[in-house]
């Protein structure tokens, strides 16, 4: 578990650069090929950037945690500043 852990927390503090893709139980990290948010970036920038989001996920928790979902992948939003993109492979 604690090894788990660990490894999520340096999967979460890296750059933008690599999608995380689990086979057999092994995690391995792809290179992305597309530019994703950046941490810090505000909603309207993300989506002046990008576009209208495919689907806009309400806020969870407090902060509040919003996701967006493009196609291919997912920005998550601390009020309204990005925390972190994934790529889903969609």
């Amino acid at each position: 578990m604690k090894r788990t852990l660990a490894l999520l927390l340096v999967i979460a503090a890296t750059p933008l650069v690599a999608e995380t893709l689990v086979v057999d139980s092994q995690v391995q990290l792809r290179p992305v090929s597309r530019e994703l948010p950046r941490r810090g970036v505000n909603m309207a920038a993300v989506e002046a950037q990008f576009g209208a989001p495919r689907a806009r996920h309400a806020a969870v928790g407090q902060p509040p945690i919003t996701r967006w979902d493009y196609e291919g992948f997912s920005v998550y939003f601390e009020n309204s500043h990005v925390i972190h993109a994934v790529a889903t492979g969609g």
